[in-house]
């Protein structure tokens, strides 16, 4: 009887934050169709944004979409970055983002939280980071959610990925 080890090193690309990137734009695309919001010049440079952040490993948990009164309401996605060490996931196509929500009276909104990686960064080197970033983000408390998260999505290239999850209406 034998056995062996099989090791697969897998190097993170910016093609590969790129394609993950891509199919969040494409989600933001779906919702501007729905809502109107976000613009293409918004789109673009989330998606630019995200890019860098995914290449880097410097985001933990980005969100999208609509809030009324502080708190988030559908049709809002946001997504959380994995490392998926080793194990398989799928790549999901985009899409399916919820038609008919009521946005009436809520504002388009994104709220970013990054990586432990970026806690660790000396703040010349946060700086200098940001400086690649089409837009600079304030802080700002993270809003509530009026309802609650469902997950729905992956989408994974490079031993990387993103998890979609949906804001959903209570019953």
């Amino acid at each position: 009887m034998s056995s062996y080890t099989v090791t697969e090193a897998t190097t993170f690309t910016i093609t590969h934050a790129r394609h993950i990137a891509a199919k969040v734009a494409t989600d933001l695309k779906r919702m501007q169709r729905f809502y109107g919001a976000p613009s293409d010049a918004e789109i673009d440079a989330y998606e630019a944004e995200l890019t860098l952040l995914l290449r880097e490993e410097y985001i933990d948990k980005v969100t999208y979409g609509f809030r009324r009164e502080n708190a988030w309401i559908p049709p809002t996605i946001s997504y959380r970055a994995s490392d998926l060490a080793g194990e398989t996931v799928n790549d999901d196509d985009p899409g399916r983002v919820q038609p008919g929500a009521d946005a009436r009276n809520a504002g388009f909104y994104s709220y970013l939280s990054y990586s432990a990686a970026w806690d660790r960064l000396p703040e010349a080197a946060k700086q200098s980071f940001k400086k690649q970033l089409p837009f600079q983000r304030s802080g700002a408390p993270e809003p509530a959610i009026n309802g609650y998260l469902q997950s729905d999505r992956t989408y994974s290239a490079g031993g990387r990925s993103l998890v979609r999850a949906s804001v959903r209406a209570c019953p």
